[in-house]
């Protein structure tokens, strides 16, 4: 019999994302009422379901008592509930991880509905006639899709029907589904890296390892500023796009060609993966740059502080930023002089420190460094956090300098004479230059107490250094 005078409430249950949910339902003489789906309400405070973005709602009606389905899992989210009669469910959760085969059930009846998390297997058992049966998914089936089953009569699941499997008419695929040693795990949520092949790219490469559902790609094998983005993946099965891939020659930049380049690499494809991120609920986290700013700020620059690029690139790094902070779940992480496995500034010193070279360095130009090794880890605890979505300034911590005094630690590092390097301001050293330069921003550093609040791991400036030259 449905319950009257239910508050609206959501409680977890032993599988991680299953929730169950109490409805209001109102009743009297002529029947009853009741909000199944209420967006604002079931997503707020106190309740907190996800806004899953239903597409589909399909209707499942039942003849008579003890008809059994299940248990089907797939790469989608359900939300169930009964419109007439009663049911007891049962799912198992059929995901890689170590709640693999966890199980709860429930009887729901038209007051009481659950929130089954893609990968979750499925099934019911009818517990009175004429029962209506309903979900709503966030995705259409396709034959393309991933999809994992299991006997509902599994020994190890060991799941208590009321009413005995013998007795009850199950069809015959749902008597076909494997038992659980034999279930292939739904795997997660797929996270695509662009730029793979870049610093960054191979730094979020270690971070995050080589598995079935993790994907780097280079342009050779995703042309991000292509009009078939859209399709050119199922992107349903993704849950997260890392955008490492960028134009960053910014002196190249200030030239025709270098100007049509950036663009379509900083803005086009940033709005192509935007739009694809949007379209299917999917985070998306950007790399940005401290070249958005103008550099003339009186102390560090906050997340929230109004861009004011100096040049094409600055402008282009702007532009995507801006494009991105439109898409529901983003990430915009704001870095600045970076430092990885390529081409760089330390390896630039440390080669000329070997061969004897004594470097004339820019003193005017203030910042941090950020090694790629703690952008990878703050990006990897931000998608599997619970950070607010937003900009964060990712550098690595410690004292600021000059590319001056970074200069001469390298070279002290390497065991030369940090004497050797001395310094001249930026119009100086740009001073007979037979091509563009733009314009740098003097001031670079970025306030990481937005960082330190979400806990990224962000590693002192000075170890990374010494580690990186150790390494190198």
């Amino acid at each position: 019999m449905t319950a009257f005078g239910k508050a609206l409430s959501a409680r977890g249950t032993s599988i991680p994302g299953l929730m169950l949910i109490n409805l209001p339902v109102h009743g009297d003489s002529r029947g009853w009422f009741k909000e199944n789906w209420q967006r604002e309400k079931m997503s707020a405070a106190g309740v907190e379901l996800p806004d899953f973005g239903p597409v589909q709602n399909n209707i499942s009606f039942n003849d008579a008592v003890g008809t059994t389905r299940g248990i089907h899992a797939e790469p989608w989210d359900k939300y169930v509930s009964v419109a007439t009669g009663r049911i007891f469910g049962a799912w198992v959760d059929l995901r890689e991880g170590e709640t693999f085969g966890a199980v709860f059930s429930a009887e729901l009846d038209p007051s009481t509905a659950i929130f089954v998390p893609r990968g979750v297997g499925n099934s019911y058992q009818t517990l009175e006639p004429d029962t209506a049966y309903t979900y709503l998914v966030n995705d259409h089936w396709s034959p393309d899709a991933t999809y994992t089953f299991l006997n509902l009569a599994d020994e190890t699941a060991a799941i208590a029907w009321p009413i005995p499997l013998a007795d009850v008419e199950i069809s015959e695929k749902d008597q076909k589904h494997p038992r659980l040693a034999e279930v292939v795990p739904m795997p997660p949520k797929k996270i695509l890296v662009t730029g793979a092949n870049g610093q960054l790219g191979r730094a979020l490469r270690a971070e995050f390892g080589e598995h079935a559902w993790m994907e780097y790609s280079t342009r050779a094998d995703l042309d991000l500023t292509s009009p078939d983005l859209g399709t050119a993946r199922r992107w349903r099965d993704y849950g997260t796009i890392i955008n490492a891939a960028a134009y960053t020659k910014v002196d190249a930049a200030e030239t025709p060609e270098g100007r049509t380049e950036a663009w379509a690499a900083n803005v086009t494809a940033v709005a192509g993966l935007a739009r694809v991120a949007a379209e299917n609920d999917l985070t998306l986290v950007h790399v940005s740059s401290d070249y958005v700013f103008n550099g003339l700020k009186d102390g560090a620059y906050l997340e929230s502080d109004p861009v004011a690029p100096l040049g094409v690139y600055g402008q282009t790094k702007a532009a995507g930023d801006a494009i991105v902070s439109v898409v529901p779940h983003h990430y915009i992480v704001r870095t600045s002089w970076v430092i990885g496995d390529g081409a760089n500034f330390v390896r630039t010193m440390a080669s000329l420190a070997e061969r004897g070279v004594s470097p004339r360095v820019v003193d005017d130009q203030i910042g941090r460094l950020s090694f790629t090794s703690d952008i990878a880890a703050a990006i990897r605890t931000l998608i599997r956090g619970t950070a607010p979505w937003g900009v964060y300034n990712v550098t690595s911590r410690g004292e600021p300098g000059t590319w001056f005094d970074i200069a001469r630690e390298v070279f002290r590092l390497k065991g030369h004479d940090p004497e050797r390097v001395t310094g001249l301001s930026t119009a100086e050293y740009f001073a007979n230059s037979p091509t563009p330069v733009a314009a740098r921003p003097a001031n670079s550093l970025l306030d990481l107490r937005a960082a330190a609040a979400a806990n990224l791991p962000l590693g002192d400036v000075s170890e990374r250094l010494r580690a990186y030259l150790e390494s190198a």
